[in-house]
């Protein structure tokens, strides 16, 4: 009952800490839209400026798990809070566009948490509550959604540097709560005599590039989107920065906090089928989301028709909410996946498939801005991540169709 409580309050603490940390990992998603204009910044400097702490929050994310299976979650965790303070402190003194770049990547850092607290978590639950506790600390993700919800007010009232200092409170605040409600379990630790070349023998398996490639889409997708959206209501529909924010929530909200649904939904069905189906969501929504407005002229019997053609902001926030909730369900069960091959590595093979995802959500908005510059189409973002689904389905049916096979034969068999 002891333990049991333990890892309650574990997954509480550690749930509670994600979501800060991604919210601050988040904040030039609202932060930069007041920078871009303050700087006089292109789309492709601004999808630079927002992606620039996805960037070291993606490259810490192996170092981060590893150090996490040696020396314990608990204690990473906490120093690596800890080191992201100045740095989000000091942002609210820059008024250089290499200032901006050089602190984001230190404030970054706060992304790693998640190769910290999944390892971390996984390992204080049995492996049929696995996916679940692991979606539970995933519903991290919806710190996206509160700083869309806590930025644009703060930004409002006293204008955009009172941001970082609020979020540097916050985050020391955070950390001295995550010290006091967890612990720590010794037997939780790997053999300190594994090297860092031993434990990346991972990269050999061919599930674990497969993993990248899934989790490039969920939450490599999800972070790029969380990151544009904003400024993408305010672009395409011209509504001011608290409607803005407000309406992409819609897409960040249900892409965290349904996660733990996804976490449980796995453990029921599976990770392959339930995979599969997001990417197939995804797929559609992503066609439909890709069509930019368009204006045509038919010629009729009866004389020229014109039509237009175009999404609503009530349609176009419907189909994110999808999307939102789709990928939600996939980023957890690409965990489950990994929970279950690799029980007794979990820390180093979820710092390189995060490491996938979170370079997918720095690259993204760069390129969502570098095509906006070149077509002036909005929607060829939502173009490029149809894409990107659609490697995805295919690598799905020619990875798994001959596993899919084997194992029917083995129902025949003992039918």
């Amino acid at each position: 009952m002891a333990s049991n409580n333990k890892a309650v309050g574990v997954l509480a603490a550690s749930t509670f800490s994600f979501t800060i940390c991604f919210a601050i990992w988040m904040m030039f998603a609202v932060l930069g839209i007041p920078i871009k204009k303050m700087l006089g910044l292109n789309e492709t400097q601004f999808g630079l400026l927002a992606a620039m702490p996805v960037l070291s929050g993606s490259l810490v994310r192996v170092p981060l798990g590893i150090w996490c299976d040696k020396y314990g979650g608990r204690i990473v965790f906490f120093l690596l809070m800890l080191a992201t303070v100045p740095a989000i402190y000091l942002l609210r003194y820059a008024t250089e566009f290499w200032q901006f770049l050089v602190l984001g990547l230190f404030i970054g850092l706060a992304g790693g948490s998640f190769s910290v607290g999944t390892p971390y978590v996984a390992r204080w639950f049995p492996s049929e509550r696995r996916g679940l506790a692991m979606g539970i600390f995933g519903a991290g993700n919806s710190g996206s959604a509160l700083t869309k919800f806590v930025a644009p007010a703060i930004i409002a009232a006293w204008g955009w540097q009172a941001l970082p200092a609020v979020y540097a409170v916050a985050m020391l605040v955070t950390a001295a709560i995550f010290w006091v409600f967890t612990a720590t379990d010794p037997s939780h630790k790997s053999n300190s005599a594994i090297s860092f070349s031993a434990q990346m023998k991972v990269l050999g398996d061919r599930r674990v590039w497969r993993y990248c490639q899934y989790y490039s889409v969920v939450f490599g997708g999800y972070v790029g989107l969380a990151l544009w959206m904003t400024k993408y209501y305010v672009g395409e529909y011209g509504f001011d920065l608290k409607l803005a924010a407000l309406l992409a929530a819609c897409f960040s909200l249900p892409g965290g906090v349904l996660r733990a649904v996804g976490g449980w939904i796995s453990d029921r069905y599976g990770a392959y089928k339930v995979t599969w189906w997001v990417m197939w969501v995804c797929w559609v929504c992503f066609f439909l989301l890709s069509y930019p407005q368009t204006s045509m002229i038919i010629t009729t019997t009866h004389g020229d028709l014109k039509l237009d053609l175009a999404l609503t902001p009530t349609m176009f926030t419907g189909l994110l909410f999808i999307v939102g909730t789709a990928m939600a369900v996939g980023k957890a069960s690409v965990f489950k996946f990994i929970a279950d091959d690799f029980s007794d590595n979990i820390g180093a093979v979820s710092g390189v498939v995060g490491l996938a995802g979170g370079l997918g959500g720095f690259i993204l908005p760069i390129l969502f801005g570098a095509l906006l510059d070149m077509t002036g189409v909005r929607s060829s973002a939502f173009m490029l991540l149809y894409g990107t689904v659609c490697v995805s389905l295919v690598w799905m049916h020619y990875s798994f169709r001959p596993e899919v096979a084997a194992a029917a034969v083995k129902a025949q068999a003992r039918a």
